[in-house]
Formats: structure tokens, C-alpha cells, sequence
């Protein structure tokens, strides 16, 4: 099949695109940074510069591609910054999520490609009520997610329902946990690893959030999985089978990179700290289940178990 892959830079797109050229597809990639053109190249695929954001470049390169299917992984993550001021660190990535998959969308429908496939983020977006593992049908948070992250959710669920509604292209929503390997905040030289290794990431609370995960080789596996146009669309939530509290999972990341056990502070303090966004997530967050993908899919992670996936990617 002929790819269009926007985000082939990015976390998931560089583990992404050797294995679509690995698997005979004919990969167009976007990318912003001219510096990259040859690197991309030089992995097989037809690099095109362009801003994501720029309607008319977006739409001419989505045109001249012609693509059966359209990838969406674009992000512009920095890096972890302060809870706190969570939709800050995000706005960029947002606007990708919202503006940016309009014009690709809108491409798509242009150049007559079939199917669109998007990256979005399960765990924290889903209404802290209930059982402690949700499925796809499970809702989203409402009001009671702190200001911080409002924007942040708005834009999730604005990714979710226009991938979905786009008339003739078929839709499909690729839900990743916290993403952990190279290249991400919980790789090896990730900002979050960093953070545990000084011990400035404490367990907040109970510490009963609960979390899921992805290893950032089985999230671009599972686009693989998603590919083919006729098959099954809709949201699908690709983690690991492993979902854990924090006060489990974030002890274990501390001993994977050699570091001294989290500190543990109240609710109340963790406020301070981290900010109501963050006590959330430390407290709050409900985590996902992944059968839907494995049986629709046929997508299995190949690191089911964040309990080992961490000692082996730090």
C-alpha cells in the first residue's frame, strides 16, 4: 500500500516507518525540518517538508502522494514540564491533534484515500468512575478534570470524534497508554526517568491511580495492524496487559534505573507540588483494557508486561 506517514520523526514514526518499508508499503513522510529529507530517504521513504499546519503544503503533498491511507502521529512534546501547567506543555500538540488533523483529513477525503489512522491517548481522559480497568466504551471525563487539563481533553476528544465521522475514510483511533522505550519521557534518558532517578516524581496520595502502558515498538505495530483498508475501524485501545497503580509501577521504574525508592506525601502537599492535574493522575486514573484490538486487530503487544519492559529498556 502507498502511506502517507505524518510524524515520521517523532517517537512512534521513527520506530513506524522502517517497519511499514520492512513490510513492502511505499511510504510518503512528512516532516518540518528539511534538516531530515535525507535521513528519511535514506530509510525508504519519499520525504516531503511541510508544516503540518499549513493547509496548502498539507494538501499538495497529500494530493501528490495519493495514499490508500493516511497516518496521523504527530506530536510536539518537548518534554515533561510542570503538572501544573499541564494544557501548556501540550498546546502545541494539541493544536496538531485538532488543526493539523482537520487539513489531513480533509486531504484525505481530497486524494481519495480510504483510511485514516490516528494516534490518541487512553488512561487520564476517562471519567474516574467505576471499575478500575476500562474498555473503548467506557465515557470520557466531563467537568471533573482539573482546568489544567481541560484543553488538553477537549482536543483528545475532538481527534476521537472527527477521525471517526469523516465522511469516506474509515476511521481508526489508536488509544496508547503512557508510552515507555527510545525516544520517549520514560526511555532510558526520558525526562520522567530523570525525574525518578533524582527523586523529584513522589507517589502522591494512596497512590491508587492506575495506569497503563505502551512500548513505543507496539504502538507503531499496532498501526501496522490498522492498516488495511476494508478492515475493522473505530477506537482501540493499545496497552499493555499489565495495568498498574502508581504506587506499584513507580516504585519499580525507581529500582529498573538504579534509584534510590519515591518518595511518598500527601494528597495535600502533592497539590503543591504537582497541582490538582496531578494528584489526579496519582490518584484518580483509571486504566485500559486491550482486548478489543487483540481481537479485532489481531494486534498482541510484544511486551505485554511494563514489569519487564522497564528493566529492559533502561
Amino acid at each position: 500500500m502507498r502511506i502517507f506517514l505524518a510524524g515520521a520523526t517523532g517517537a512512534v514514526g521513527k520506530r513506524l516507518l522502517p517497519m511499514l518499508i520492512d513490510d513492502g508499503h511505499e511510504v510518503v513522510a512528512l516532516t518540518r525540518d528539511a534538516a531530515k529529507a535525507d535521513a528519511l530517504r535514506a530509510a525508504g521513504a519519499m520525504p516531503v517538508v511541510a508544516d503540518a499546519l499549513d493547509r496548502e503544503a498539507v494538501l499538495g503533498a497529500v494530493l501528490g502522494a495519493e495514499p490508500d491511507v493516511v497516518v496521523h502521529q504527530l506530536t510536539a512534546l518537548q518534554g515533561m514540564g510542570d503538572m501544573k501547567h499541564f494544557d501548556d506543555d501540550f498546546a502545541q500538540t494539541n493544536r496538531l491533534r485538532t488543526e493539523g488533523l482537520a487539513i489531513l483529513l480533509d486531504a484525505a477525503q481530497a486524494a481519495g484515500a480510504r483510511r485514516a489512522v490516528v494516534q490518541s491517548y487512553t488512561g487520564w481522559p476517562f471519567a474516574a468512575v467505576g471499575g478500575a480497568v476500562k474498555d473503548e466504551d467506557a465515557p470520557l471525563a466531563t467537568a471533573e478534570v482539573p482546568a489544567a487539563q481541560r484543553r488538553t481533553l477537549a482536543a483528545i476528544r475532538e481527534l476521537e470524534a472527527r477521525t471517526l465521522d469523516t465522511p469516506g475514510v474509515e476511521g481508526v483511533v489508536l488509544r496508547y497508554g503512557a508510552l515507555y522505550g527510545p525516544g520517549t519521557s520514560l526511555g532510558a534518558d526520558g525526562d520522567i526517568t530523570a525525574l525518578v532517578r533524582r527523586r523529584r516524581l513522589p507517589v502522591v496520595g494512596d497512590g491508587g491511580g492506575v495506569w497503563s502502558f505502551t512500548h513505543i515498538d507496539d504502538a507503531a505495530g499496532a498501526v501496522l495492524a490498522a492498516l488495511a483498508p476494508g478492515g475493522p475501524a473505530g477506537v482501540f485501545q493499545i496497552v499493555d496487559d499489565e495495568p498498574a497503580p502508581v504506587r506499584e509501577w513507580l516504585p519499580a521504574l525507581a529500582a529498573a534505573v538504579g534509584a534510590k525508592p519515591p518518595r511518598r506525601i500527601p494528597a495535600w502537599l502533592g497539590r503543591l507540588a504537582v497541582g490538582d492535574a496531578g494528584v489526579r493522575m496519582m490518584t484518580a486514573t483509571r486504566g485500559a483494557a486491550n482486548a478489543r484490538a487483540r481481537q479485532e486487530l489481531g494486534w498482541t503487544p510484544r511486551h505485554p508486561r511494563w514489569s519487564a519492559g522497564f528493566r529492559q529498556a533502561m
